[in-house]
This record gives structure tokens, sequence and C-alpha cells, in this order.
């Protein structure tokens, strides 16, 4: 099935596509912040630039979005249009985060992935719990 709109108007649509502050990257912040965590936000100089940057903690943290980086979740839906393009470029978005991880583990950092379908209070408390521990 061919797109509903011309090339220029999704190039359009998808460039108002946030990859940055997000509703669940914001509920993240929001939490670490009135728990006493600063942090410092999309690093440009770490591998991947990472959401979040907790550099007293050595510790990164990440607020994947389910379909952006491919998690096999009920909230992740392959679209119906141009599957062939959709499935490689998500299969790719997940190589290089695994990739990104490993760099910024070879450098020493502590990285927390978190996926948009499992940010609930009771996982950010877990999260914490794995904090103090540092």
């Amino acid at each position: 099935m061919t797109d509903v709109f011309t090339k220029k108007k999704r190039s359009e649509v998808m460039s108002l596509i946030k990859s940055r502050n997000t509703k669940p990257e914001l509920f993240v912040r929001s939490f670490l912040h009135k728990k006493g965590y600063r942090f410092r936000l999309h690093q440009k100089n770490l591998p991947g630039k990472p959401d979040i940057v907790l550099k007293k903690y050595k510790t990164i943290i990440n607020v994947n979005g389910c379909f952006w980086h491919h998690h096999q979740c009920g909230k992740y839906k392959l679209p119906k249009t141009n599957k062939k393009f959709w499935l490689s470029k998500l299969t790719n978005n997940r190589k290089r985060d695994l990739i990104n991880n490993k760099k910024l583990k070879k450098l020493g950092w502590k990285v927390y992935n978190n996926w948009e379908c499992r940010l609930t209070m009771k996982h950010l408390d877990n999260l914490l719990k794995k904090l103090s521990v540092i």
C-alpha cells in the first residue's frame, strides 16, 4: 500500500516527531529531580547523546520509546505501510542503541535503559534503589 501523503508532506509530518523532551523522558526527569538527583541532558560528547547523564554516579539513564527503539511489547506495532522500510529502520535503531551502550560501558558508565511501556512509579523506585547502591 502506498503512503497517503506526498513525500514532502510525509517529511513535514515526520519532522514534527520529537526525539528529545518526550513525555516519558520528562516523567523520569521530574521524578529524579524531586528525589534530589541532578543531571545533564543529551551530552553530545558521549556515544548516542544519552537522555539523562548522572555524572556524579557515572550513570546513564535512557528513556526509550517502544516504537522507535523496536521494543517487542504491546505498545510496539509495525506500520502496515512500507513495512520493509520501517523494519529496516527500527532494527537499525536497535542495533545502534546496543553499540552505543557497549561504548558507554567500555568508558566505565553504568547504563539503564527504561522502556516507555514500563514507566511506573514502582519501576522508578526500583531504579532509585539501583542508584543508591552506586
